[in-house]
């Protein structure tokens, strides 16, 4: 039985120390967390009230044609979810991308890809907060933005801190009263259409306006919002059965978050025909005082920040667990980021980093903060699909086989996962590329002086890597 085996088979909540741990201390995150509890965490981190945001940017780049758009945006995040749902099942590590690369392509090449991912999941919790903060000043005034922050940042490390437990009740929460409310609106879009009727129930879909070009143009866009269904694969180690749980977690979020966005953004499509907008960014706020009032519009807001509050909690609970795997390593400064709290088996020095991160956020604007962390993301995409065909090359003669099905669920989907992934990379603005240039540019700096100019090994478990590739 591997070590991380040895940790899921412990008792909920009761850390597993580790032989050689100092002082009792436990190395191995634990946990018992059900599939729903997995799902409502990828969930939270998608964030379901995002459709109703971005609605009308989506609308007025694809002319009308809002849900087509996400529905495009979905098949083409789908099939690199199934690359994840591969590794999930292969490497049931907490590591996600960087895990899966590190054992199939190589302790380098793995360094990088965390190292590129570690980007994205160090500043996207300062992300979270920052909208979060700005859609509760826009409804506090009296409270500045910077109050905000700080206020969620406490509130979400602090919960982060006292333990899985605790955060997994308050994300249920949370998440299913935004899932509430934003049906509460498509419920009062749907009574406003039974006296408005809609001319066509089609032209959502496609209509005169419409073009594969913008059509496509909005997906790339759209695809932004699924950012974070991957990040259930960092709980790999504390979900029960990881090997079944986080592969069916990763594909449902996918598809349950992208169902949603489509046909969230049909209704609202319905409500607003055309892609044309006095402002295309607050045109959820303006069709909920349409629909329902401005009382019910104010209310609408609640989604948002319920949402808001529960994605900050998934989003620092997945990139202080990369953090840990990292410093468990010795990749990062083992005292400081492979530790574990002895009481809560948390690791409170990575929730407190990210954290202290996301004092960044004082001095950004959100079109700033945001224009770098997706680099990150889309790499270890990229990376992802292009281990699942180096695990087929490896293990076709194994027992894996190589038939059609096979080869096509090996092979065919992830390079077409990584087309996809390599293409979003390609329609980042060029202030993205640039920090993501060099932000990758000195992890091979760093990468050279930690291996001495690669005259010593990348740090890395071997003996769990060997383990795990079932």
């Amino acid at each position: 039985m591997s070590p991380a085996q040895e940790a899921r088979s412990a008792p909920a909540g009761a850390p597993a120390g580790a032989a050689g741990a100092p002082d009792g201390a436990p190395d191995r995150l634990t946990g018992s967390l059900s599939l729903t509890s997995v799902v409502t965490f990828g969930l939270a981190y998608m964030a379901p009230s995002l459709v109703m945001v971005i609605f009308g940017v989506i609308a007025a780049a694809s002319a009308g044609t809002a849900p087509t758009a996400f529905l495009v945006a979905t098949s083409a995040m789908f099939l690199t979810a199934l690359s994840y749902a591969k590794m999930a099942r292969h490497i049931p590590a907490a590591g996600s991308a960087y895990s899966y690369a590190r054992r199939l392509i190589g302790s380098p090449a793995g360094f990088l890809v965390g190292w590129a991912v570690l980007l994205d999941y160090l500043f996207l919790p300062m992300v979270a907060w920052l909208v979060q903060s700005l859609y509760l000043h826009a409804q506090f005034p009296a409270v500045p933005v910077w109050a905000w922050l700080l206020i969620n940042i406490g509130l979400t490390t602090a919960v982060n801190i006292v333990g899985l437990t605790l955060t997994d009740r308050v994300n249920k929460v949370l998440t299913g009263l935004a899932v509430f409310l934003v049906l509460l609106f498509v419920a009062y879009c749907l009574v406003h259409l039974s006296g408005h009727p809609p001319t066509s129930y089609t032209a959502p879909l496609w209509n005169a306006d419409s073009a594969l070009g913008g059509v496509s143009a909005a997906a790339a866009i759209a695809a932004y919002s699924y950012l974070g269904f991957d990040a259930v694969t960092t709980l790999s180690e504390e979900a029960r059965d990881a090997r079944r749980t986080i592969p069916r977690a990763v594909v449902l979020v996918i598809s349950i978050g992208g169902l949603l966005f489509a046909a969230v953004a049909y209704v609202m499509q319905l409500v607003h025909p055309g892609g044309v907008f006095d402002d295309p960014q607050i045109v959820s706020y303006t069709m909920s005082v349409e629909v329902g009032g401005q009382t019910f519009a104010d209310w609408t807001n609640i989604a948002a920040i319920a949402g808001g509050f529960a994605s900050g909690l998934a989003v620092q609970l997945s990139s202080s667990r990369l953090l840990h795997i990292m410093g468990r390593d010795g990749v990062l400064p083992k005292r400081v980021f492979g530790a574990l709290n002895t009481r809560t088996g948390t690791p409170v020095l990575c929730l407190v980093l990210t954290g202290a991160v996301g004092l960044v956020g004082l001095d950004l604007s959100l079109e700033t903060a945001t224009s770098f962390i997706n680099f990150g993301a889309f790499l270890g995409f990229t990376a992802v699909n292009a281990c699942v065909v180096v695990y087929y090359v490896r293990h076709r003669a194994a027992g894996l086989g190589s038939g059609p099905a096979t080869l096509f669920g090996y092979v065919v989907v992830p390079l077409l996962g990584a087309g996809v992934t390599v293409y979003l990379t390609t329609r980042l603005s060029p202030v993205a590329l640039t920090i993501g240039c060099c932000w990758l540019a000195a992890g091979f700096a760093y990468l050279l002086w930690l291996t001495r100019g690669f005259r010593r090994p990348t740090p890395s478990l071997a003996a769990d890597a060997a383990a795990d590739l079932a």
